[in-house]
């Protein structure tokens, strides 16, 4: 993997910008504008979550292939603001990123320091998904255009590298070896947890308007029927339930909430208070997938899952 990364680095300076967009309605420009602008938010955003998780593991191989990460993302962030420019043809007005990406990614960026690195692979690996697997493809249908098509083949082809480590750290993370890890730690002081909880209650209540505004209210016309959106977060599901028993508290957290949120008892009473703290609307939050898929993952590998979400990219 570290040979890849390496290999397979790239510039903004090896795509062709002298071409001319295609004709497109106001409307049209508009919106593909400011996805762009906010795409080049989120892989900045990307970037930091991928800093701390270079800032933590101790492998040197898995530093060195979270440094080839770090720039991968700072990469995007540049191609998404150049396309931003390059569909910006008429200037109909100013852009700037969506609000409640803004107020996300500050209070996220302090939220992944303070707390545990699950929690930070966790939001890693369904950020990944849904830009690999919904987004990133449906704003390239949308746009039609060769200079955007050039440009999402190279991410794409980062991106199939971020996800496939994810899930190497999601398997790690569910390892004997990490749990006994955990056990050697220090235990926080009170100062320490007061704080991640602080944090931790900031970003849960940023992450639902972030994740609306970002991927679900665009996905409403790149993806009227929500299909790629479905089936990443279906992904993410299978990822989390994987383990029969889980041992990190933050799986055991988005199991009750998505246990809650099903229960024919708590759901008309507490239904609306699940959903705002999964931050993902209730049809995102409700079973996506049955007793045979959620079967046949546990009987998988990590790897095997990795392979089978990067081949969901290639689905329609």
């Amino acid at each position: 993997m570290l040979e890849q990364c390496r290999r397979d680095q790239w510039s903004v300076s090896d795509l062709d910008w002298s071409g001319s967009p295609r004709s497109m309605s106001r409307e049209d420009e508009e919106q593909i504008v400011q996805l762009f602008t906010d795409m080049a938010g989120i892989e900045r955003l990307a970037s930091a979550m991928f800093r701390e998780q270079e800032r933590r593991v101790e492998d040197p191989r898995l530093k060195a292939i979270f440094a080839t990460f770090i720039r991968d993302e700072i990469r995007h962030a540049q191609t998404a603001q150049m396309l931003a420019d390059f569909y910006d043809v008429h200037h109909f007005r100013h852009y700037q990123e969506s609000e409640s990406l803004r107020a996300f990614s500050s209070v996220f960026v302090e939220a992944i320091h303070h707390l545990s690195d699950d929690v930070a692979n966790a939001y890693i690996v369904t950020g990944e998904l849904l830009l690999d697997i919904a987004l990133l493809r449906s704003i390239d249908d949308h746009v039609g255009d060769a200079m955007s098509g050039a440009a999402m083949r190279l991410i794409n082809r980062d991106e199939s590298r971020h996800i496939a480590i994810d899930y190497y750290m999601s398997a790690y993370y569910a390892s004997d070896e990490y749990e006994e890890k955990q056990k050697l730690k220090p235990k926080l002081g009170l100062k320490e947890r007061a704080q991640a909880a602080s944090t931790f209650s900031r970003m849960l209540y940023r992450a639902q308007p972030f994740i609306r505004d970002v991927f679900l209210r665009p996905m409403e016309k790149l993806d009227p029927r929500g299909k790629r959106l479905r089936a990443a977060f279906k992904r993410s599901q299978l990822l989390g339930m994987k383990e029969k028993s889980a041992r990190r508290p933050f799986t055991r957290f988005t199991r009750s909430l998505q246990a809650g949120f099903e229960n024919p008892v708590l759901r008309p009473v507490l239904g609306d208070v699940f959903v705002r703290l999964s931050g993902v609307g209730p049809d995102f939050l409700a079973r996506l997938y049955t007793d045979e898929e959620l079967t046949r993952a546990r009987g998988m590998s990590y790897e095997a899952l990795a392979d089978e979400a990067l081949e969901a990219k290639q689905e329609n």
